[in-house]
């Protein structure tokens, strides 16, 4: 059952975060790409997509978007090897300041319900369920 609270759990979050991000005419996904480049200035496509949790070929559809928007920019040539680093444009930081603000009042609405002692507890039981999937064995 911890599996499917974790579900509900990451439902409620994500339908409260695409309600305050569509004010912004942003996608959950494209605010995480946007997070990400903030803290990763200069990361590729693939370094952006493994932190964003999608393929490669759906984080190109989500770069374009935000490059026709002006909020991110490629470079034309890779500084090294083949990789175009991406960055956040001037409008790109101001509005992932908004979204990220936004944001973090959701995160406080559900870490206040908890507490100081079960946040820390349930941060420390999550990092624990996730280095217990990872040290399982695969499937043979």
């Amino acid at each position: 059952m911890i599996g499917y609270r974790l579900k509900q759990a990451q439902a409620a979050l994500r339908s409260r975060m695409d309600e305050t991000l569509k004010q912004l005419e942003l996608t959950t996904s494209q605010y995480s790409c946007l997070e990400t480049i903030g803290r990763r200035p200069g990361a590729s496509n693939a370094e952006i997509a493994r932190s964003v949790f999608v393929s490669r070929q759906a984080m190109n559809t989500l770069l374009r978007g935000l490059q026709q928007r002006g909020l991110v920019t490629r470079a034309e040539r890779a500084e090294a090897g083949r990789a175009l680093p991406i960055r956040l444009t001037g409008e790109g930081r101001r509005l992932l300041g908004e979204a990220a603000a936004r944001i973090a009042r959701i995160e406080k609405a559900m870490s206040d319900a908890l507490g100081p002692e079960r946040r820390t507890s349930l941060m420390s039981g999550l990092t624990r369920c996730v280095d217990a999937l990872e040290d399982l064995p695969d499937p043979e």
